[in-house]
C-alpha cells in the first residue's frame, strides 16, 4: 500500500536531500547510508550501477565511469553521457539519483511513496522545468508540483512566521546561483522577482582550486595533472575539501603523494593555501552574484532597506567570503537558524504537505523567471508573459495574416529579453493550417500562452474563422546551454539601446508596407469618388513607398518621411468624401425643405472609422503572420 505522503525532493548539483512532513512539521530523511545529504553522482564499476555516496568514493579509481554535475546539463537535446557503453542523457541520470531516493525513503517510512515535489533553481527555463519532471517520472515518481529552490528555502525558514515582511533569498547551490525576492504575509509566499545565473555554483569555487592546484604543479615540474583522468578526480576530491575546511580555518595544507610519474620517479603535490588567497582566487567568483541579486531588488522596486530578512541557501554560503558580501549587498546578517543545505528539501515537503492537505495555513505565488512570447514580422520578439509574473497564468492576444489567401501560419515560441526573436531561445514551434484564404489581415488568429504551477508552458493558436487549433507543450530535452542562460539577462542589458533601435526600424518599415496596403485598399474601395489628380498624387507616393522599402540602404528615418508623406495624400481621400457628402446632405435637405443631418455623419463616420483603423493597425509576423492589435 503506497504512502499518501508526498517527499520533497531538492536534487541538487553536488548533492540532493529529501524529506516529508511529519506530526505537521518538515523532516529530512536519512539515506541508506546513514546520511542526511546524498551525493549526485552516479558511476558504474564492473557492471554493477552505484548512486551516491559508493559513487563517489569510488570516482578517483573510476573517473570514466562517474558522473558528476549532471544538473548543469538539464534540458540539452544534444548531450549525453556513456557509462558501461551505454549513452544516457541527463534526465536519465537524474532519474538513477530519484530512484535512490525513492528507495531509501520508502525504507525509512516503511511505505511505497509515489508522489514528489522536486524543486529547481528560480532561473531553470522552461526545458530545463520539463527534464526534470521527466526524470521523476522516469523514476517512478508522479511529480505533483516543480517549485523554485529559493521559494522553498523561504518556506522552511519561515513556517511559522505570520508577520508581514520581505525576505531576500540568496541561494548558491554547487551548481548554480538564484536569488528571489519575497512578500511573505498571513501564509502567502509571493515572489516579487528572481534573477540568477544558473553556471555559477561551488564547483566553479573547486574549479579555482584545481586551476591553482595543477597550475603551480606545472610550474614546478611541467607536468599538466588537467591531463590525467585520475589525478584529476584526486585534485577534484582535495579541492572540495580544502574549499570546506577554508570556511572554518585561516588555511589548510594538500597532501596529495604519488599524483604523477615521470621518468625520475614518482611525483607528490603538497600546497598550502590560506583563505585569503582563496578568496582572492575566486573573487570574479563572488562578484558575478552582485548584479542579479541588485537586478532582483529593482525588478521587485525594493532597494537594500526594504529587506527585512536575509536567507542563504546552499552548502557554498557557508563561505565566509560569501556571507560578507551578502551583508555588504544588503546591510544586515543573513539568517541561519536552518542548515542551508537542507532547507530546499523541508521546503519542498511543505509544499508537498500542502498538496495532500497536511498543510492548510500557506499559499506559495511563485513566478516565471524569463518573459515568453512569438517572433513576429521583421523578427521582432512580441512579448505575451513578461518576467517575473505570478503562476500559473495565462495570456492571449490576437494576431492576422501578412499575405492574401495564406492559408497557414508558423508560431514560433521563444522565452527571453532580447527584442529580437533569434537573440532570444527558440523553445519550439508549430504550424496553424487550414485558414480560409482572405486579404491580407482578414483572419483573427488568437495565441494563448498558459504557464502552470511548475512553470511548464503551453501555447495554442486558434483561427477564429474556422474554429481550427493547433498546439505545443513545450517539452524537456531541447534547453538552454548553461552559458546561454548566464547570458540572457546581461545581454539583455548590454543590448537594450541596440534592440530598441532595431525595434524602432522594424516596426517603421512594417508601418510603410502597411500604409500601403491601406493606400490601395481605400483607392479601389472609393475609386469612382475620388479626382484623377487625387489617385495620380497617392499612386505617386505609393511608388516611393516601394522604392524605399526596396532599397537596402534605407533606414527608420527614410521608412518615416515617406509613411508620412502617403499618410498626407490618404487624407485627400477622407476630405473629398467630406465634401461630397456634405453637398449630396445640403441638395437633399434643400430639396425636401429640411436642415442638414443623416447619412453625411454615418458616412463621414465609416470613412474616418476605416481610416483609423489602418491607423491604429500594428503589423507584425510570425514569420509571415501579421498582428492586429486588440484596439
Amino acid at each position: 500500500m503506497a504512502s499518501n505522503k508526498i517527499l520533497g525532493i531538492d536534487l541538487g548539483t553536488t548533492n540532493s536531500a529529501f524529506a516529508v512532513m511529519e506530526g505537521g512539521d518538515p523532516e529530512i530523511i536519512v539515506n541508506a547510508e546513514g546520511e542526511r545529504t546524498t551525493p549526485s553522482v552516479v558511476a558504474f564499476d564492473d557492471g554493477e550501477r552505484l548512486v551516491g555516496k559508493p559513487a563517489k568514493n569510488q570516482a578517483i579509481k573510476n573517473p570514466e565511469q562517474t558522473i558528476q554535475s549532471i544538473k548543469r546539463h538539464m534540458g540539452e537535446d544534444d548531450y549525453s553521457v556513456t557509462l558501461d557503453d551505454e549513452e544516457y542523457t541527463p534526465e536519465q541520470v537524474s532519474a538513477m539519483i530519484l530512484q535512490k531516493i525513492k528507495r531509501d525513503a520508502e525504507e525509512y517510512l516503511g511505505d511505497d511513496v509515489e508522489k514528489a515535489v522536486i524543486t529547481v533553481p528560480a532561473y531553470f527555463n522552461d526545458r530545463q522545468r520539463q527534464a526534470t519532471k521527466d526524470a521523476g517520472e522516469i523514476a517512478g515518481f508522479e511529480v505533483e508540483r516543480i517549485v523554485n529552490e529559493p521559494t522553498a528555502a523561504a518556506m522552511a525558514y519561515g513556517l511559522d512566521d505570520e508577520s508581514d515582511q520581505t525576505v531576500l533569498v540568496y541561494d548558491l547551490g554547487g551548481g548554480t546561483f538564484d536569488v528571489s525576492i519575497l512578500d511573505l504575509g498571513g501564509g502567502v509566499y509571493e515572489v516579487v522577482a528572481t534573477n540568477g545565473d544558473n553556471d555559477l555554483g561551488g564547483d566553479d569555487w573547486d574549479h579555482a582550486i584545481i586551476d591553482y592546484l595543477a597550475d603551480e604543479f606545472e610550474a614546478e615540474h611541467g607536468v599538466d595533472l588537467r591531463e590525467d583522468r585520475q589525478a584529476l578526480q584526486r585534485l577534484t576530491e582535495a579541492a572540495e575539501e580544502a574549499k570546506v575546511e577554508l570556511s572554518s580555518r585561516k588555511e589548510t595544507r594538500i597532501n596529495l603523494p604519488f599524483i604523477a610519474t615521470t621518468d625520475d620517479g614518482p611525483l607528490d603535490l603538497e600546497q598550502k593555501i590560506t583563505r585569503a588567497k582563496f578568496e582572492s582566487l575566486t573573487e570574479d567568483l563572488i562578484g558575478r552574484t552582485v548584479d542579479p541579486t541588485e537586478q532582483a531588488l529593482s525588478d521587485a522596486g525594493y532597494d537594500k532597506g526594504d529587506i527585512d530578512e536575509v536567507i542563504l541557501v546552499g552548502g557554498s554560503t557557508r563561505m565566509p567570503q560569501v556571507q560578507e558580501q551578502v551583508e555588504e549587498m544588503t546591510g544586515q546578517a543573513p539568517k541561519k537558524n536552518v542548515n542551508p543545505d537542507e532547507a530546499v528539501a523541508l521546503g519542498a515537503a511543505i509544499q508537498g504537505g500542502i498538496l495532500s492537505g497536511d498543510v492548510d495555513d500557506i499559499v506559495l505565488l511563485d513566478v516565471t523567471p524569463l518573459s515568453l512570447g512569438v517572433e513576429v514580422k521583421g523578427g521582432l520578439f512580441e512579448r505575451l508573459i513578461e518576467k517575473n509574473t505570478t503562476i500559473p497564468t495565462e495570456e492571449s492576444k490576437i494576431f492576422t495574416t501578412a499575405q492574401a489567401n495564406q492559408t497557414q501560419v508558423q508560431i514560433r515560441v521563444f522565452q527571453g529579453e532580447r527584442e529580437i526573436a533569434e537573440e532570444n531561445e527558440l523553445l519550439g514551434a508549430f504550424a496553424l493550417s487550414g485558414i480560409p484564404p482572405a486579404p491580407a489581415g482578414t483572419p483573427q488568429i488568437e495565441v494563448s500562452f498558459n504557464i502552470d504551477e511548475n512553470g511548464i508552458v503551453n501555447v495554442e493558436a486558434e483561427d477564429q474563422g474556422s474554429g481550427n487549433k493547433e498546439d505545443i507543450t513545450i517539452e524537456g530535452g531541447a534547453g538552454l546551454s548553461d552559458e546561454q542562460i548566464e547570458q540572457m539577462q546581461e545581454e539583455a542589458e548590454e543590448h537594450a539601446e541596440e534592440d530598441e533601435e532595431r525595434r524602432k526600424e522594424i516596426e517603421a518599415r512594417n508601418e510603410a508596407e502597411a500604409s500601403v496596403r491601406r493606400a490601395e485598399t481605400l483607392m479601389e474601395e472609393n475609386e469612382e469618388d475620388l479626382d484623377a489628380d487625387v489617385i495620380e498624387d497617392i499612386e505617386a507616393k505609393v511608388e516611393d513607398v516601394e522604392e524605399t522599402l526596396e532599397d537596402e540602404d534605407a533606414g527608420r528615418e527614410d521608412y518615416e518621411a515617406v509613411t508620412e508623406e502617403l499618410s498626407e495624400a490618404l487624407q485627400e481621400i477622407g476630405k473629398q468624401m467630406y465634401e461630397g457628402q456634405a453637398q449630396q446632405a445640403a441638395g437633399a435637405a434643400g430639396a425636401a425643405g429640411a436642415g442638414p443631418g443623416g447619412a453625411g455623419p454615418g458616412g463621414a463616420a465609416g470613412a474616418g472609422g476605416a481610416a483609423g483603423q489602418g491607423e491604429e493597425y500594428v503589423d507584425a509576423d510570425f514569420e509571415d503572420v501579421d498582428e492586429d492589435d486588440e484596439e
